[in-house]
């Protein structure tokens, strides 16, 4: 690497911009030691010559089509000059008004002395709140996932923020909306998978992380808000896709044999019948379709984009 800062600030830009600014107008380029990469997944209206004009201390890697959120972020990594690496999705603020500013810078400066202090950390998630209302908690640490059912929950799911989640810990899985990764880490883990393009490539992430023998901690020195899903939209069949689909990689590729055909016939037997019906009696036989197909492609071992 040539001129090595502190921090590599990724984020995935796909037909995104207003959120994308909105992200980078709470970046502190001045206050830290850090570059921001955004990768375009080959957004439409030339939304990265638009990002390049705006925003000159920004680096923006063009992709000729779209290779999803490990894709994207695997080469914004290989491009990356930090020592520490953040990846953030673009529809997320560090803070909301500039009475927060100094707080976000603090808090990215708390959550990079995280990993200085221990070798061992091979990557930190912040508190993560929902932007709007109340601003709930979507984040405070991840609960491990069950073997069979392959459910977990994010601990502080839609609480109010009172303090009750203000101390650091380990947490068996980063949050893929921010995550802070150090490089030694990644070079001992690997890169994202690809194989999932969209959702569960975190979870993958932070096993293959675990099994290098790293940890994963939870850090509420910094808080990011999030808007969620403002790329893909809220109960879409793209949405319902990936998620049938990558559930059942996801088992593939971590869970023990002796557990694993138990899981399938959990997620197809159950979970996937329950959602096809539960669709077609909403009339929704896109989300129908596209939970049928998500486990079809999944036995045809057909991963990547659909």
């Amino acid at each position: 690497m040539q001129s090595e800062c502190d921090l590599s600030l990724i984020t995935i830009n796909y037909n995104g911009l207003a959120d994308t600014c909105a992200l980078i107008d709470t970046i502190p380029f001045n206050e830290l030691s850090l570059e921001v990469i955004v990768v375009d997944n080959a957004s439409a209206d030339e939304e990265a010559s638009v990002i390049e004009q705006r925003y000159p201390a920004v680096r923006v890697i063009r992709n000729s089509s779209n290779l999803g959120f490990a894709g994207g972020n695997n080469l914004g990594i290989r491009a990356a000059r930090g020592r520490y690496l953040l990846f953030i999705n673009n529809d997320t603020l560090l803070y909301r008004d500039e009475s927060e500013r100094s707080d976000a810078v603090q808090g990215l400066k708390a959550l990079l002395a995280r990993l200085d202090t221990d070798a061992a950390i091979g990557a930190v998630s912040p508190k993560i709140r929902f932007s709007w209302g109340n601003a709930l908690i979507q984040y405070a640490g991840f609960t491990k996932l069950s073997a069979v059912t392959v459910r977990n929950r994010a601990i502080g799911y839609n609480e109010p923020d009172n303090g009750q989640y203000d101390e650091a810990c380990p947490t068996p899985y980063a949050h893929g909306a921010a995550m802070l990764v150090r490089r030694e880490a990644i070079e001992q883990a690997g890169l994202m998978p690809e194989c999932y393009f969209l959702y569960y490539e975190e979870l993958d992430w932070s096993c293959c992380l675990r099994r290098a023998g790293y940890t994963i901690w939870y850090d509420p020195c910094l808080t990011v808000f999030h808007k969620e899903s403002r790329a893909t939209g809220q109960d879409s069949p793209l949405k319902t896709y990936y998620l049938t689909r990558n559930r059942l990689l996801l088992v593939k590729r971590n869970s023990p044999v002796t557990v694993r055909w138990l899981s399938y016939l959990y997620l197809v037997g159950v979970v996937a019948a329950k959602d096809i019906v539960r669709s077609i009696a909403n009339g929704r036989h896109d989300t129908a379709r596209a939970t049928l197909l998500g486990v079809a492609d999944f036995i045809r071992c057909k991963t990547g984009k659909r």
